[in-house]
Order: C-alpha cells, then structure tokens, then sequence
C-alpha cells in the first residue's frame, strides 16, 4: 500500500511517523499502543488491540485493517496492558519486514550488479 494509505485507527504526525491508539471500553482511558514507520504497523497494532478490548468484535472482523494478521495468541478479554504489549510487538515485527525489505530499485539494481560494494584502496591511485 502506499504511504498514504487509510486504515482505521491511526494518524501521520507531521514528522512522517505513525501513530495508533485506542480508547478502553468503559472508560474514558487511551491505550497508547506506539509510533511505527509505517503505516501497515500502527494499523496491526489497532487490530489487535480493537479484536481483544472489544468482546463483539470476533463476529465484526470486517471492520480490521487486515483481519488475516491477527497472531494465534490473541483472544478477546485480554487486560489491556497485556494488549498494548502483543500489539507492539506484532506491530514492530510488521516494521522490521518493511525496513528490511528491499525497494523495487534496490532489487533492479541487485539484479545488474549495480549495488555491489566498491573495493577501492589508495594504493589504486598511487604511480
């Protein structure tokens, strides 16, 4: 998806990073759930967060970013520390694949040997 892409439950800060939390059911409380380089990340954290503090959502998985993604070991009804800490975690692991993966033109260039390490010595340039 692009950077610019729409997902449910997270902003852009103006420095570029993104940002997602949640309100606990039955209180007025925010569930700080991180800042994410990509968008992708802070919307599985909104995920997971959403599908665990809220008991209805099992049967609404339509309204999840990506409903595909949720992890084997989340449930419904789980405390909300235990929520911001599964959904951070996901979340940073969907950041390290995207900081990791190479672009389109990293990959073009791996292919032609265009991204190969220079080995220059001084001693290249000595008469």
């Amino acid at each position: 998806m692009s950077s610019g892409a729409k997902y449910r439950g997270i902003r852009k800060r103006k420095w570029g990073k993104w940002v997602s939390e949640i309100r606990v059911p039955g209180s007025s409380e925010r569930l700080w759930l991180g800042t994410y380089t990509s968008p992708e990340a802070a919307a599985v954290a909104h995920d997971i967060a959403y599908y665990c503090l809220r008991p209805e959502s099992s049967s609404s998985l339509h309204k999840l970013n990506f409903p595909s993604m949720l992890p084997p070991n989340v449930q419904p009804g789980m405390s909300p520390t235990s929520v911001q800490k599964v959904a951070s975690d996901a979340a940073m692991a969907i950041d390290a694949q995207f900081l990791t993966t190479p672009t389109p033109a990293q990959q073009h260039a791996d292919n032609y040997g265009q991204n190969q390490d220079l080995n220059i010595s001084v001693e290249d340039y000595q008469y």
